[in-house]
């Protein structure tokens, strides 16, 4: 893992930037990218250009960095050269090498910017076997900028290699893709974000119950770096030891005794006990339209218990709080808990139009309540309609 060492300057350096992936073992959950870039330094295959595509927060410019220095030490050692002193390569990853140049595609993104770096490509490179140019945010390149690239790209210098990163691929012409090794990063797993995140809170030495980690990475959607940076506020605000009251403090979650409470009403068919307590998270501050969106991702939790278990990694639980989420589970089937997600989500959507949310809102709720009924109404209606004519109907009308 990186070295977590301050500055020296004494200014805080955020998780996010400290623990930035500087070797391709500390990339998380980009196994398959790692072994072909690894395979082809390793063989002498690496292509001219490569497009890193994925969502942001998942390593694309770290990986560009890493390879960009694996790709010249490899290199060097090739060629039977010594490494240069470990400055070098920090300038590599703070993205300023005078080898390995770095752009910012959406600050540089008009055709003189690309004409300059034309002509700077010519030039060999100071002290590495290769000239590398990482253009990150690539899409935000002009039209003019792109067909100026386009001639350098399809039959470079020797010297010169390029990796473009963007998270939006769509928006990158197919006459630059075409020329481009292109590779897809996959968000990154809940459960190895987690991992990763009780890693760095041991380095740091900050005790956490083990529930963070992975109600972080449940919120970071698969960023590794949104990860960092949600966790970087609870760090910030924890005195000792991070526990789960902290965490819904500091990043506005909702209040977990009173969202069980309204699942336990639902599931006992209370209808005015799941009111109050949707009463009581509306009035901790919680919209009627955040109240169902979280109300069902409890219901999913729930439904992947009842179908794949309490050790499916799709729950990114504890084993205790999986255990108690599949003994809740017990009073619902899953076409039920199916149908409350799809009306929890029409509703969620509805409520933040409607003039009357929280009217629209106890509506839904009330309806989760008998959803059996509700259910149960709408065979009968579909079995009435589907049934024959009685004979002598025709004759009766």
């Amino acid at each position: 893992m990186t070295d977590a060492s301050a500055p020296k300057s004494g200014s805080y350096q955020v998780l996010a930037r400290r623990y930035r992936s500087r070797s391709f073992d500390e990339l998380v959950g980009q196994q398959a990218i790692i072994r072909t870039l690894r395979n082809a330094i390793e063989h002498q295959r690496t292509a001219h250009a490569y497009l890193f595509c994925g969502t942001r927060g998942v390593g694309k410019t770290s990986a560009a960095r890493i390879f960009a220095k694996e790709l010249m030490w490899h290199g060097l050692t090739a060629r039977g050269e010594s490494l240069p002193a470990d400055s070098v390569s920090d300038a590599i990853f703070r993205g300023e090498d005078i080898d390995v140049v770095e752009i910012d595609g959406a600050s540089h993104n008009g055709v003189n910017e690309v004409r300059e770096l034309i002509t700077n490509s010519g030039l060999m490179p100071a002290r590495m076997p290769y000239k590398m140019y990482i253009i990150d945010e690539v899409h935000m390149l002009s039209t003019q900028a792109f067909n100026a690239l386009l001639k350098t790209m399809e039959e470079p210098p020797d010297h010169v290699k390029f990796v473009l990163c963007t998270t939006e691929p769509q928006k990158v012409p197919q006459t630059i893709q075409s020329r481009c090794q292109r590779f897809d990063f996959r968000t990154i797993p809940d459960r190895q974000i987690a991992a990763h995140l009780g890693e760095i809170l041991d380095s740091e030495g900050i005790g956490f119950d083990d529930s963070i980690p992975l109600e972080v990475a449940r919120l970071a959607d698969g960023s590794m770096r949104d990860a960092l940076t949600l966790m970087d506020r609870v760090v910030a605000a924890a005195d000792g030891e991070l526990g789960t009251g902290l965490l819904a403090d500091v990043l506005g979650l909702p209040d977990e005794s009173l969202l069980a409470a309204l699942v336990q009403s639902i599931a006992e068919r209370v209808p005015g006990s799941a009111l109050e307590a949707a009463g009581e998270l509306l009035a901790n501050g919680m919209s009627p339209g955040h109240l169902l969106d979280s109300l069902a991702e409890r219901l999913r939790r729930l439904m992947v218990v009842s179908t794949c278990g309490t050790d499916s990694e799709l729950l990114g639980m504890t084993a205790d709080a999986a255990d108690r989420c599949a003994q809740l589970a017990t009073s619902f089937d899953a076409p039920s808990l199916v149908h409350m997600i799809v009306a929890c989500d029409a509703g969620s959507r509805q409520v933040r139009t409607s003039g009357t949310p929280r009217a629209l809102m106890e509506a839904i709720l009330v309806r989760l309540c008998f959803v059996e009924s509700f259910a149960q109404a709408a065979g009968l209606l579909s079995e009435g309609a589907a049934a024959p004519p009685k004979k002598g109907a025709a004759r009766a009308r």
